[in-house]
């Protein structure tokens, strides 16, 4: 009996982006492990670490992307570069505010990637930006 190998993390990740890319949110969750942690550093509100799929959905995920008019949300994925279990990621996430502002981040993460699924995420970018649009 075949078994089917484990993807590369850069496959896992290249998935992943095309996922969030393609706005599929249910099937995103599928790509984390149950523990999985999410970090984004800095002192705006909405910054932290969440564990666990739900927490990083039903939390973190669901504070920003309220702020945004959900058909204004694009997402631009730049590419990937990978080196063992982990992969960084670059995307740009662009929208209009709720309050009617332009919202452009430029996004890097370092998923680190284990037996198939993403076990940790560290994002950073650019927190004036985000604070001067989705916090003032």
């Amino acid at each position: 009996m075949e078994t089917t190998p484990t993807p590369t993390p850069k496959d896992v990740v290249l998935d992943y982006m095309r996922t969030l890319v393609a706005g599929d949110m249910d099937r995103l969750r599928t790509f984390f492990d149950a523990d999985v942690t999410w970090t984004l550093a800095g002192d705006l509100p909405a910054l932290g670490t969440w564990t666990g799929p739900d927490e990083i959905f039903d939390e973190f995920v669901a504070q920003m992307t309220a702020r945004l008019v959900p058909e204004s949300v694009e997402i631009e994925f730049e590419g990937v570069i990978a080196e063992g279990e982990r992969v960084l990621a670059e995307w740009n996430t662009r929208g209009l505010t709720r309050k009617g502002a332009r919202y452009d981040q430029h996004c890097l993460a370092v998923f680190t990637v284990r037996g198939g699924r993403i076990a940790s995420v560290r994002e950073h970018f650019d927190t004036l930006h985000a604070q001067t649009v989705f916090f003032a």
